[in-house]
């Protein structure tokens, strides 16, 4: 299927490393041109180096995005690049553990800032390019917002923001045309989950039991199964999709595990 991608101007944030990382590859391979967005200037270029010797085409905007400046900046950037944006892709975020027993208000307002609030600035300074290409927002979310975790009340306060925000913003942005979706993930092993894994005192012991509970072949979910949804949701292949959580786990979150 040809998702009608070729030279879309798409903003990722986070889109250097793990599951921004496979979104901007596949974006680039469907002929989009992913702009990545982040802070770390390492790694943003050289996934944009990636993307060049695979063929593909790929922009950058360097941003501390828990600092409203640089996200308007960065969008400032694109606009001047390539005079337009069709779409933004929301992902970077961090599960900090910054629970209700042993957290404070600073670590919690600091886990809302790094988890939350550039989403909307990022939307926000986005949508008067996105109006004019009449664009979409693909927000990246976690199960945490629907089952809880334990132990990361921050984590868990920015994903149900994320959800909530793409339901409102689906809503106040009909006018425009510009549908707005959430992709939902559970389980996928990316770079901070390995660390996450490996913090335990029997990694493949602990990854094993979650992957157990997995229902659809007993898996990780792949960045790529990811990206792909992502970029069916950004194209028109979606016309009618807006204000939709789509859960891409492998039914980890709604189907009963004791099934797998």
């Amino acid at each position: 299927m040809d998702l009608q991608l070729k030279d879309k101007v798409i903003l990722v944030t986070g889109g250097s490393k793990g599951i921004g990382h496979g979104i901007s590859v596949l974006l680039a391979k469907e002929g989009a041109i992913p702009v990545i967005v982040g802070r770390d200037k390492k790694s943003v270029l050289e996934a944009v180096s990636e993307i060049e010797k695979n063929g593909g085409k790929a922009f950058y905007a360097l941003a501390e995005l828990t600092d409203p400046e640089q996200c308007k900046l960065a969008v400032e950037r694109t606009t001047a690049r390539f005079g337009r944006i069709d779409g933004l892709v929301n992902n970077a975020g961090v599960n900090d553990s910054v629970s209700l027993e042993n957290g404070n208000y600073e670590d919690f307002l600091r886990s809302i800032n790094r988890s939350l609030t550039h989403y909307y600035m990022m939307a926000h300074y986005a949508l008067p390019e996105l109006k004019k290409t009449e664009g979409a927002i693909v927000n990246i979310g976690s199960k945490t917002s629907v089952t809880g975790q334990g132990g990361t009340s921050g984590y868990a306060a920015s994903n149900g923001g994320r959800n909530a925000l793409t339901r409102e913003w689906a809503v106040e942005l009909l006018p425009y045309n510009i549908r707005v979706n959430a992709v939902i993930v559970a389980e996928c092993y990316t770079p901070l989950y390995d660390r996450w894994i490996k913090s335990f005192e029997n990694p493949e012991e602990k990854l094993k039991s979650i992957t157990d509970n997995i229902p659809l072949g007993n898996r990780m979910t792949t960045s790529e199964e990811i990206a792909s949804t992502v970029a069916f949701l950004l194209s028109n292949r979606s016309s009618h999709t807006t204000g939709q959580l789509l859960f891409v786990d492998g039914g980890y979150t709604h189907l009963d595990r004791a099934i797998s």
